[in-house]
């Protein structure tokens, strides 16, 4: 279906390094199926890399309500409100 191409192509585009062209094709999977929880998991990693800590925060959530058993979701949450932590301990 539409939704998953989008999110694989968004996952070669995440390999390649290409965040913000794989953030487009995860947000157009989502369009798509907005219950696919999926892309808005690999949206939160490509947030979570970029320090974006607050939205990657709130996909990981989003993730969670939709499939409360999607434990690199729940993994992946712990560890962005850590990092915001340490980041808001540092102040940069």
């Amino acid at each position: 279906d539409l939704a998953t191409a989008f999110n694989d192509r968004g996952q070669i585009k995440y390999l390649r390094v290409e965040f913000a062209a794989a953030m487009e094709d995860y947000t157009a999977a989502i369009e798509c199926q907005p219950g696919f929880e999926v892309p808005y998991y690999n949206r939160g990693l490509v947030l979570y890399r970029l320090g974006c800590f607050d939205e990657a925060m709130k996909d990981f959530r989003k993730v969670l309500e939709l499939n409360p058993q999607f434990e690199d979701a729940a993994l992946s949450l712990k560890q962005a409100i850590l990092d915001k932590e340490e980041k808001q301990k540092r102040s940069y």
